[in-house]
């Protein structure tokens, strides 16, 4: 049940904030910019719907946390 809730908002996220999938993105072109691919919250919705609400928050926040200028990893960062 969680699950799903969890699932619901990141789209809903997606669709209305994200700048690289969502409406804001939509208006405001030009800030689109996405540092890996596939981007934070497609690679959070997949862990969570992967692995659960446990792991797939944990293997998430460690993405977020890797999302930074100072990052020099691989642009590619598929869910393990």
């Amino acid at each position: 049940m969680i699950k799903y809730i969890l699932l619901k908002i990141i789209k809903g996220y997606q669709k209305v904030f994200s700048f690289d999938h969502g409406f804001i993105g939509k208006v405001f072109p030009n800030t689109r910019y996405c540092r890996f691919v596939p981007t934070c919250s497609e690679y959070s919705y997949e862990a969570i719907n992967r692995y659960g609400v446990l792991k797939g928050i944990q293997i998430s926040f460690k993405r977020f946390v890797r999302c930074n200028p100072w990052n020099r990893s691989e642009r590619y960062d598929p869910v393990p």
